[in-house]
C-alpha cells in the first residue's frame, strides 16, 4: 500500500520536481567548466575528455546510484534529508546523532555560498556584453529582495518554477547539442579510462577534482526534498536533467577544443556557446534559473532548521507559514542571518571564480555523514554485511578522494564554509547535550500513590481555588509515572486547588507527519492525561490541539466545559483554564564536572536567542505559570556546618 505522504507521479509532479529538486544540481553548468579550466596549466584534447570523463563518471555514480537509485529509498514516511534518516535509526543507534550534527551542520553552510555563486556566475554573463557591467551592485540587489519577499511565501511565483527550469534545461541541452555536433568526437569522454589519465597523468588532476565535484553539490539538496516531490517523479525527471547536463557539459567542452585561443580568465564556456543573438536570452533564464535555485536552498534552509528543533537539535525559535502550500515556512531570524552570509560572500569573494574555491568542500563531508547514517539504516534493515561493505568501501573512497581534494581549498575560501558549519555544530551539540543533562535530573514518581492526596485537595474547600482546570506539561512517556517536580508544584508549593487537573505529554515520534492523542482518566473527573503523538515535521501546536481535545472530549460527554463557579455556570459561561510550566534551571550549590559545567553554560547562553517554551507550544501567555525548579542530584548533603552552642566549657 501507498504511503498517503508519497507523491504519485503525474505531469504536475514532473514540473514541480524541476522548479523545487533540481535548481541546485541544473545550475553547476554555469561554473563547474570555468572551474576546471582556471586550474589547467593547458588546455588539451586529453585534459578536456578526462575532465569531462570526471564529470559523468560523478554524476552517474554520486548522484545517479548513490543518491536517484539507493539513498532515496531510505524514505522516512515519504520524506528524505539527513534529519530523516537519522530519525529512522535514532533509537538504535543513539550515537549516531553525531553523524547527523555534522552533516545538518555543513549541509547548511555549503546552502550559504550556494545562491552567492548561482547569482553571481549568471549575473556574470552580461560581462560578455558589457565588461564594465557593474556585477556586485546588481547581485546585491538581487540577493536583498530574495531575502525580503521571504516573509511573503513563494505561492504567487512558485507555480512559474517548473516551466522555468523546463526552459533552462530545456536551452542547456538545445545549446550543448548544437555545440557537440560540431565535434562529435567528445563523446568518447564516456569511457572512464580517460578519467583516469587525468587523475594520474596531469600533476594538478587530482586537486581538480574539487573542480568537478561541483558537479553534483545539488545531490544532497535532492534528498532533502524527497517529501515534496516523491520518489517516482524525482527518478523519472533525473533522466531529462541528467541529459541535459550532459549536452552541456559535453558542448561546453566542444567549444573549448574548437577555439582554444578564446580561453582565458574571465572567460566562462557557458555563455561562451550561446549565439550572439541569444546572449541576452540565455542570460535573464540562467538568472532566474539562479534564483530558483536559491529559493530551494533557501526553503530547505528552513526546513532544516525546522526538523533540527524537533530533533532537539536546535533553540526553539519562531516558525511562520506565510502560506497554505504544505511545508512551506519562514523562520525570520535564519532567513537574516542568510541573507547577511550571503551579502558576506559576495562582497568578500566578489566573483564567481573565487567561490568556487570555497564551494564543495563542507558539502563533501555532508554527503559522507549521509554514508554513514545510511549504511546504519541499511544494517537495521538486514541488508546482507557484504553489500553494506561494498556500497562503504565504494563511496568512503569516492566521497574520501573528494574531500581530500576540495582541501586544497581551505586557504583559498573553503574555511568560510568550514568555520560556519563548525559554529553550527557546535551549536546543535551544546542544545542537544544540555538537554540531555538537564532532562536528566528529571524524577519521576508512581502517581497512583498521590490519588488520593490530589482528590482530597480537589475537595478541600480551606485552600483558595488556583483554578478550575490546571494543566501542566509533563515529561512522563508512562501513565503510571509523573515528575516529583509537578507534585511538589501541586502539594508544596502554593498547594494548588482545582476542579480537574490535566496532564499533557507530547512524544515527538520518529514518522514525519503522524498527529495524534490518547486520552486517559487517571482519576474520573479529576485527573486526565493526554498524551500527544506527533510527527518530527509537524509543529507542536499544543494550545490548539488541546482546544480541539477538549471540544472532542466534550461533546463525549467525558467532561464539563461550563464554569464550576454558580454565578457563572447558570450563564453557562466556559470553565477558565491555566497552564504551569515548569522551568528547571540549575542549582549553583551543585557543581557539575567540568566538561558538563561548560555545556550547561553555553547551552544558557543560546537559550537567550530563542523563544520560551511556552511560546514554541503555542499557549496562551495570560493564562500560563512559569515556576522555576533547581536541578538537583541524587547525593549526600555534605556536612559544612559544626555546631558550637552544645559544646561543653570546662571551668
Amino acid at each position: 500500500m501507498r504511503n498517503k505522504h508519497t507523491q504519485p507521479l503525474s505531469v504536475a509532479g514532473l514540473f514541480i520536481t524541476l522548479g523545487i529538486i533540481y535548481g541546485d544540481i541544473g545550475t553547476s553548468p554555469l561554473y563547474v567548466m570555468k572551474a576546471i579550466l582556471n586550474g589547467a596549466s593547458s588546455i588539451t584534447e586529453n585534459f578536456i575528455l578526462g575532465g569531462l570523463s570526471c564529470i559523468f563518471w560523478t554524476l552517474t555514480l554520486q548522484t545517479t546510484v548513490k543518491y536517484i537509485i539507493i539513498t532515496i529509498r531510505a524514505d522516512n514516511h515519504g520524506e528524505g534529508g539527513i534529519f530523516s534518516l537519522f530519525a529512522l535509526i535514532r533509537k538504535r543507534a543513539k550515537w549516531a546523532y553525531i553523524l547527523a550534527i555534522i552533516g545538518g551542520s555543513t549541509l547548511l553552510a555549503d546552502g550559504i555560498i550556494t545562491p552567492s555563486i548561482t547569482i553571481v556566475s549568471s549575473v556574470e554573463g552580461l560581462l560578455n556584453i558589457n565588461p564594465r557591467f557593474p556585477v556586485i551592485p546588481a547581485v546585491v540587489i538581487i540577493i536583498t529582495i530574495l531575502f525580503f519577499v521571504q516573509k511573503f511565501g513563494t505561492n504567487m511565483v512558485g507555480r512559474f518554477f517548473g516551466p522555468i527550469m523546463f526552459a533552462w534545461f530545456s536551452m542547456m541541452a538545445i545549446l550543448g547539442a548544437a555545440q557537440l555536433s560540431h565535434y562529435p568526437s567528445i563523446l568518447k569522454a564516456i569511457d572512464p579510462s580517460y578519467a583516469y589519465l587525468f587523475l594520474t597523468k596531469y600533476p594538478q588532476g587530482f586537486i581538480l577534482l574539487g573542480a568537478v565535484f561541483l558537479c553534483t553539490t545539488g545531490a544532497e539538496a535532492l534528498y532533502s526534498d524527497l517529501g515534496h516531490c516523491g520518489l517516482k517523479n524525482i527518478r523519472v525527471s533525473w533522466g531529462f536533467v541528467k541529459a541535459s547536463l550532459l549536452l552541456n557539459y559535453f558542448g561546453q567542452g566542444s567549444w573549448i577544443l574548437r577555439n582554444p585561443d578564446l580561453i582565458n580568465e574571465w572567460m566562462n564556456p557557458f555563455f561562451s556557446i550561446m549565439p550572439h543573438w541569444f546572449l541576452m536570452i540565455g542570460i535573464i533564464i540562467s538568472t532566474m534559473a539562479a534564483i530558483i535555485a536559491s529559493q530551494a536552498l533557501i526553503s530547505g534552509s528552513y526546513t532544516l532548521i525546522s526538523e533540527a528543533i524537533q530533533l532537539n537539535f536546535w533553540p526553539k525559535i519562531k516558525i511562520n507559514y506565510p502560506t497554505n502550500i504544505k511545508g512551506q515556512l519562514y523562520i525570520s531570524s535564519i532567513n537574516w542571518i542568510l541573507y547577511a552570509a550571503c551579502l558576506a560572500v559576495v562582497l568578500g569573494f566578489r566573483k564567481s571564480s573565487n567561490m568556487e574555491a570555497a564551494y564543495g568542500l563542507s558539502i563533501t563531508i555532508t554527503m559522507l555523514m549521509t554514508t554513514g547514517l545510511l549504511s546504519i539504516y541499511m544494517y537495521y534493515k538486514k541488508v546482507p554485511v557484504y553489500v553494506i561493505f561494498i556500497f562503504l568501501s565504494v563511496y568512503l573512497t569516492i566521497e574520501g578522494s573528494f574531500l581530500i581534494a576540495n582541501l586544497n581549498k581551505f586557504t583559498h575560501g573553503g574555511w568560510f564554509t568550514i568555520l560556519v558549519g563548525g559554529i553550527l555544530s557546535c551549536i546543535m551539540y551544546i542544545w542537544y547535550q544540555g538537554r540531555k543533562i538537564k532532562n536528566s535530573f528529571i524524577e519521576f514518581v508512581k502517581i497512583d500513590q498521590y490519588y488520593d492526596i490530589i482528590k482530597e485537595i480537589s475537595h478541600d474547600e480551606s485552600i483558595v481555588k488556583y483554578a478550575s482546570n490546571l494543566v501542566f506539561l509533563t515529561k512522563a512517556n508512562t501513565v503510571t509515572d509523573i515528575e516529583l517536580k509537578i507534585i511538589y508544584s501541586i502539594i508544596n508549593k502554593h498547594p494548588k486547588r482545582a476542579d480537574v487537573y490535566w496532564l499533557l505529554h507530547v512524544d515527538i515520534l520518529d514518522e514525519p507527519h503522524v498527529l495524534e492523542y490518547k486520552v486517559v482518566h487517571m482519576i474520573p473527573g479529576t485527573l486526565i492525561k493526554i498524551d500527544f503523538k506527533i510527527g518530527f515535521k509537524v509543529q507542536p501546536r499544543v494550545n490548539l490541539f488541546f482546544r480541539q481535545v477538549l471540544i472532542e472530549l466534550s461533546q463525549n460527554n467525558e467532561i464539563d466545559l461550563i464554569s464550576r463557579y454558580e454565578s457563572l455556570r447558570k450563564y453557562h459561561i466556559a470553565s477558565d483554564f491555566r497552564f504551569i510550566v515548569i522551568d528547571r534551571i540549575q542549582n549553583y550549590d551543585f557543581d557539575f564536572p567540568p566538561k558538563e559545567q561548560l555545556i550547561m553554560d553555553l547551552y544558557s547562553v543560546i537559550k537567550n536567542f530563542g523563544i520560551s517554551e511556552v511560546n514554541a507550544l503555542g499557549l496562551d501567555t495570560s493564562n500560563v505559570t512559569i515556576e522555576t525548579v533547581p536541578l538537583t542530584a541524587d547525593k549526600e548533603i555534605p556536612n559544612l556546618l559544626t555546631r558550637n552552642d552544645l559544646t561543653k566549657h570546662s571551668g
